[in-house]
């Protein structure tokens, strides 16, 4: 909550809507005033209408007066703020130019070449297209010459091409793209936003079976060759059920989930219920609850394992096998299958890529050469030849220099709205700027910095003067202004005041005690098993509350020959199953004490000593479960195997350890040992709605047995709750959140005492007869 201001400035924005500048027109009337601030009638007019124009109760009375007392208290957090100082902090200065920094790229940008590109990438995206290209690189900075060489070279290349020679072995032989000697040059099938413009733009100009001219992108010069175009794949929806396996668990994890999915398929094949496996075994909780269903999607829009399975069923209805993607395992069901969506659709989200996209660099052209326009670019050829000329080898090296004393710096280069900037100022960029070139002049490599320092004048001109050129970025601002400023003293005083003020967090729990209840709740163990016979098993060991962790894997700890001291790396083992002890108060453990032949020949009790050994290490580690920690006898001490090596006999003089755990999923681990679906066990206290097997039973305490969607049900009831008060430990959570409303509710009452609020009725009934 603390680090993302956008977020809590994203909200202001639901409030304030696109408010006005700080400073009001004082000739406006007021439809309020906070203290002596006024908010101006048109302000708020334009915040309410922003947010409330379509809504069904628009300038009702009510509705009004409604946004209005949500508008002044949170003008008066924003008043409260400035008087404090916030907005005169680097901090707060420091985040507000980084936010107008995002807010003014919509601003820096041609819309009507963003439309043109958005409308042209819909329509390529109805069509993929197989090519194959040659590759010659080239710096995107490269020389004239060097730019020529590569031109004509591709430009041979083609005529061999239309001459009859294979491509493929041309792009082997030639091609640049080190994926080339593989594939022949060929990239497969591709659509729309996959590739960078200029090679989309050629590729899909092109015939089936021809070849392009030399196209230019900033890899190089490319030879393009269409061999196929066939209609896009649209997308799919589907449905899955997931077995979480997150790539690094453990192996024992991850084989348990592929077991687990594997046993789910086989229901699946057996034609049980999707809607049944998906609620009782999927483990993605967003669309568990649905029958599993995710929205549509299409080509590059899910993981593509997950992407490739899907396209490739073909009936609705049709079921994938297990498919393992990052998220774990995946059964796919095909729902449904449909062509590209409309426009209107797809719209934003084509915007949102092309501003990230290579052919955003024909919309920054587009912009430069308009905002030269509307900002009065003039440049001064003969000062510009003048500062040019200047160039040597040294600008190559990237340790070019100029004379700080050369009466020609004062020169204009050019202007920008009649502002001037001179031959110095270039050259200032251009020194800090230079960079080690390999090849070209530095004639060129002075032109290149030059039109860098162009562009770069234009928008940042244009930046600077973004607020006064265009209302709806100042408003913008504004509102960022705002927001950051709400967050900053909410937090002071609504959200860290809740966490941190534990004694009025209690005083205000104590005071509310009716709000935080519990209905009626089981205290309960819900045996859930495949058959009659689990059932069974489960039942007959569930007294025991001691089961062995079939996941524990603690390495033995070796000894000498006769020896029943701990070494230094039998003791740092024993620290690491101290801590896991210590951090599971559920788990106990026996120690096992081993010798061989000899050893138990000559003292039966070395064994015992072993384990005694380890044991009193770990009580000394105040381990709290000591007293669980079990050791054996000499007399159940393991003999020597048939291996009478001294590597036989050394894995014998050992201390081994089985874990054990008294949670109940241990339990259910061990019964599903065969069949990770066999059984599962919850125990907690339930409230009424969260267990269907539960309900279906009378809440007496005793045991229940029943059948329900195909599964065998053993039910004890240990204990039925009466309602009771919660503790606060219990809803911790919920009680911060709703101290926190009444800090801010508080803190609202004593702004509205410290700035007044006094609200024109008859500038409100203005809004209303609208």
């Amino acid at each position: 909550m603390r680090s993302n201001h956008l977020l809590v400035a994203a909200a202001a924005l639901l409030i304030a809507g696109c408010t006005a500048t700080k400073k009001n027109d004082k000739k406006e009337p007021a439809i309020a005033t906070l203290g002596t601030q006024p908010i101006s009638a048109t302000e708020f007019r334009y915040v309410y209408e922003k947010n409330n124009g379509d809504n069904e109760d628009a300038y009702s009375k009510q509705s009004i007066t409604d946004y209005l007392n949500l508008y002044t208290n949170f003008k008066l957090k924003v008043l409260e703020a400035e008087k404090n100082g916030l907005d005169t902090t680097m901090a707060f200065k420091r985040e507000l130019e980084g936010y107008k920094e995002q807010l003014a790229q919509p601003y820096l940008t041609d819309k009507s070449v963003t439309d043109q590109l958005v409308k042209e990438a819909y329509e390529r995206l109805k069509q993929e297209i197989n090519a194959s290209h040659i590759l010659i690189g080239l710096p995107n900075d490269a020389a004239p010459q060097d730019t020529l060489a590569a031109y004509n070279q591709v430009l041979a290349l083609r005529e061999r091409a239309l001459g009859g020679e294979d491509f493929a072995k041309l792009a082997r032989e030639f091609s640049q793209d080190p994926s080339a000697a593989e594939n022949g040059g060929n990239l497969g099938y591709f659509t729309s936003m996959q590739m960078v413009y200029p090679f989309e733009d050629a590729a899909y100009k092109l015939n089936e079976g021809d070849v392009s001219m030399p196209v230019r992108t900033r890899f190089g010069y490319h030879l393009i060759k269409v061999n196929d175009k066939r209609a896009a794949l649209g997308e799919v929806k589907v449905a899955h059920i997931m077995v979480r396996a997150m790539p690094g668990i453990p192996k024992a994890d991850s084989l348990a989930a592929k077991q687990r999915v594997d046993a789910i398929y086989k229901r699946v094949q057996r034609k049980e219920s999707w809607e049944k496996l998906v609620a009782e075994f999927s483990e993605d909780a967003n669309s568990a609850s649905n029958g599993g269903d995710l929205p549509w999607f299409g080509t590059g829009r899910m993981i593509p394992a997950f992407e490739e399975a899907a396209f490739a069923l073909g009936k609705a209805g049709e079921i994938s096998k297990p498919v393992y993607t990052p998220y774990g395992w995946h059964i796919i069901k095909l729902v449904d299958k449909r062509g590209l969506p409309p426009y209107e659709d797809m719209e934003q989200n084509l915007r949102n890529k092309i501003a990230k996209d290579s052919r955003s660099e024909l919309n920054k052209t587009a912009f430069l050469k308009r905002i030269k326009t509307e900002n009065n670019f003039t440049e001064v050829a003969a000062t510009k030849t003048t500062a040019l000329s200047k160039a040597d080898k040294q600008l190559l090296g990237a340790n070019w220099d100029f004379d700080q004393e050369d009466k020609a710096l004062k020169q204009t280069l050019f202007t920008i709205q009649g502002k001037p900037y001179t031959i110095k100022d270039f050259y200032t960029y251009a020194k800090t700027q230079q960079r080690p070139r390999t090849t070209g002049t530095p004639e060129h490599a002075m032109t290149l910095l030059y039109d860098e320092y162009v562009n770069q004048s234009l928008l940042e001109y244009e930046k600077a003067n973004l607020e006064n050129k265009h209302t709806d970025y100042r408003m913008l601002v504004q509102e960022y202004h705002d927001g950051i400023l709400l967050f900053q003293l909410m937090d002071e005083k609504v959200w860290s005041k809740a966490v941190e003020d534990t004694v009025g967090l209690k005083t205000y729990f104590e005071q509310n005690r009716e709000k935080y209840k519990w209905t009626e709740r089981a205290q309960a163990i819900v045996i859930s098993a495949a058959n009659k016979d689990l059932l069974t098993q489960a039942q007959k060991q569930l007294a025991q509350r001691r089961y062995p962790v079939r996941t524990s894997n603690i390495t033995d700890i070796l000894f000498e020959a006769g020896k029943t001291e701990l070494s230094r790396e039998a003791s740092a083992k024993l620290n690491e199953l101290a801590d896991l002890l210590r951090n599971n108060p559920s788990l106990s453990l026996t120690i096992n004490g081993h010798g061989d032949a000899r050893e138990l020949a000559a003292n039966k009790e070395v064994a015992w000593r072993r384990a005694a050994a380890a044991k009193t290490y770990l009580m000394e580690q105040s381990v709290a479960a000591a007293s669980q920690i079990l050791t054996n006898d000499a007399g159940k001490t393991k003999q020597a195997g048939p291996d009478n090596t001294e590597t036989g006999r050394r894995r014998n003089r050992r201390v081994s350890f089985t874990l054990y755990s008294s949670d109940l999923g241990a339990l259910a681990d061990n019964l599903n040992a065969s069949n990770p679906l066999a059984v599962q066990i919850s125990e907690k206290k339930f409230q009424k709605g969260e267990n269907k097997a539960l309900d279906a039973v009378n809440w007496q305490p005793g045991t229940y047995t029943l059948q329900q969607n195909g599964r065998e049900y053993l039910i004890i009831i240990e204990n039925v709750l009466a309602p009771a008060y919660k503790q606060l430990n219990e809803v911790r959570g919920l009680a911060i959140s709703d101290y926190q409303n009444y800090l801010e509710q508080q803190w609202i009452n004593e702004l509205r005492e410290k700035y007044p609020v006094k609200i024109r009725e008859d500038e409100v009934e203005k809004l209303t007869k609208k």
